[in-house]
């Protein structure tokens, strides 16, 4: 799936969660690709599951592109 790095930011800071965005915000590129990034989003503290339980519901426009 493709997520834009600013929306996704924007996510977490709604969330509170300012210290993962700031990480996500630093070591990941502007377009994410979740199986391309994978290891970069888990080091942030965001794995498959956390970061399916986010986008759950619509919270981030993406591309389901797998």
């Amino acid at each position: 799936m493709q997520i834009d790095k600013v929306k996704l930011v924007q996510l977490l800071r709604g969330e509170g969660d300012n210290d993962t965005a700031e990480k996500v915000d630093a070591q990941l590129p502007d377009q994410i690709d979740t199986q391309r990034d994978s290891d970069a989003l888990s080091a942030v503290g965001l794995d498959q599951a956390t970061l399916q339980g986010k986008l759950a519901g619509g919270a981030i426009g993406g591309s389901m592109a797998m």
